[in-house]
């Protein structure tokens, strides 16, 4: 999700190689965050070839804030606790 926060949109290729896993490691992921309504994705095609192209949803968007919210509260427990 997080290579998807800072870019508009990433095609199957780039977020498989930015992330260094398999096609079918990333194929169930994006099929779980797609069932979630978390990730969108466009179709397309260039010149001949098809194209997909991923990208976070508003529902997406909110659920990372949300998860980047617990977390950074998480930190600061921990913080409190040293």
């Amino acid at each position: 999700m997080s290579a998807l926060a800072v870019n508009a949109g990433l095609d199957f290729t780039s977020l498989k190689e930015y992330l260094d896993i398999t096609d079918g490691n990333l194929a169930s992921h994006i099929k779980a965050l797609e069932k979630e309504a978390f990730v969108g994705v466009r179709k397309s095609f260039v010149g001949k070839k098809p194209h997909t192209q991923y990208f976070m949803t508003k529902t997406g968007e909110k659920a990372f804030d949300d998860h980047l919210k617990a977390l950074e509260l998480f930190i600061g427990e921990q913080k409190r606790e040293d």
